[in-house]
């Protein structure tokens, strides 16, 4: 007999004797239970199939010679037999993409358990339960606030500080978030005024033109709105409130409230994300659902001293 059919034999019985003598050391029933007598099958199987198809090739090797018909191209003398296609191969090749079809379009099990399945239900159980639960918690501002100060707390504080007034980067003191505790700074206000503003994208209300005050005014009505609006108001203040109203709370549909923060304008601000003098805000999403965005856009609101 061959050496190298010999090999194989004592091989593939050495490994499967050290398979077994592993589980059997491992106390496993391989006769009642018929998940490990299968799975002692298919070893047996697999072990003896892979020997056979390697031994067959190595023999193949060493033993077979070359024959058929060249092709008429060669690559530096290097040439290629003509050979056919293989009968089997090629129905095997067909009624695999038959079944791929098949199995894809009509019997892929995509109604059985799955993990993403599980997390899904589990998501929906939740949003279902949160719901319910929070179904009427606008009608007590107090509990409302709360839940907004816990969403502040843990997904905007990270940057705008506990307080709301902005954290700055070890060292550069002139970066840090937007201070919540007040609307705008002067600096801000002096920028909108002679640069204008598309209102960070909020279709709910029109760009703001540039250029709507100009010389002494523009600092004027930057100190004066970044200071809370008290004190005398500036004559040019005329031009903003037509839009921004006479006590700068804003007209709904047309400006926001210069005064304090918008509730609505934060939502939208939130949900899609803003740049920032220290990078980019991210979009919170699908990470919030709607009651938490509003609740969270009513405490910023509250932050800037709105009632």
């Amino acid at each position: 007999m061959n050496k190298i059919v010999i090999f194989g034999i004592v091989f593939t019985l050495a490994l499967l004797g050290v398979v077994f003598g592993i589980v059997g050391g491992k106390d496993v029933d391989m006769s009642g239970d018929m998940v490990n007598f299968y799975s002692a099958v298919a070893a047996v199987l697999i072990v003896s199939i892979t020997v056979f198809v390697v031994i067959k090739y190595v023999n193949q090797m060493q033993n077979d010679t070359a024959s058929g018909e060249l092709a008429e191209h060669n690559w530096d003398g290097i040439g290629e037999y003509k050979n056919e296609l293989p009968t089997g191969w090629a129905i095997m090749f067909i009624i695999l993409i038959g079944w791929y079809i098949y199995y894809g379009l009509v019997k892929y099990p995509f109604n059985a358990y799955s993990q993403i399945g599980e997390y899904n239900e589990e998501v929906a159980e939740y949003n279902k339960k949160f719901a319910d639960t929070f179904a009427n918690i606008k009608n007590d501002p107090a509990k409302f606030l709360a839940m907004g100060k816990s969403v502040f707390n843990v997904n905007c504080a990270p940057c705008h500080g506990n307080t709301g007034d902005g954290l700055a980067t070890a060292g550069e003191e002139t970066l840090k978030a937007a201070n919540l505790t007040h609307r705008l700074d002067a600096i801000t206000v002096k920028n909108v005024i002679e640069n204008g503003s598309n209102q960070l994208g909020y279709e709910a209300m029109g760009g703001m033109p540039a250029g709507m005050a100009a010389g002494d005014d523009v600092h004027t009505l930057a100190v004066y709105i970044a200071g809370g609006m008290s004190g005398e108001k500036p004559a040019a203040y005329a031009a903003c409130a037509s839009c921004h109203g006479e006590d700068g709370m804003g007209m709904e549909g047309v400006a926001p409230s210069i005064k304090t923060f918008d509730a609505n304008m934060v939502a939208y601000v939130l949900s899609h994300g803003k740049k920032g003098a220290i990078g980019k805000m991210p979009s919170f999403a699908g990470i919030l659902n709607d009651t938490q965005l509003e609740a969270a856009a009513a405490y910023v609101q509250s932050l800037s001293g709105a009632k």
